[in-house]
């Protein structure tokens, strides 16, 4: 059994005891969520629920940690013009831990 979700502006698919990896949310560590945006839902192999079949499905995860990923280095360059930049960036993120999916 799995289910598309989509949350943070992408799409994940998770099934029963995965974790995963979501942008950051605001909830502290150990909350119990009910993510609504639930897109499909496979309960056997070759099944697949979409649309308004949809209807009241959920997943329900737990917040596990809060944290934050790798240091990601950009340079900027610009030949010629003596134009050079060097930034970095890390991005917080938040550990669901997935307990179950109600369809």
């Amino acid at each position: 059994m799995f289910a598309v979700i989509q949350t943070g502006g992408k799409q994940y698919r998770v099934s029963p005891g995965d974790e995963i990896d979501v942008e950051k949310l605001p909830w502290e560590a150990g909350v119990e969520l009910e993510l609504n945006s639930v897109l499909a839902v496979s309960r056997e192999p070759g099944e697949l629920l979409t649309g308004p079949e949809l209807e009241g499905a959920k997943v329900l995860a737990t917040i596990v940690r809060h944290g934050r990923g790798e240091k990601i280095r950009v340079f900027k360059f610009k030949r010629k013009k003596q134009y050079k930049r060097t930034i970095g960036h890390r991005q917080d993120y938040t550990r669901l831990k997935v307990t179950g999916i109600v369809v």
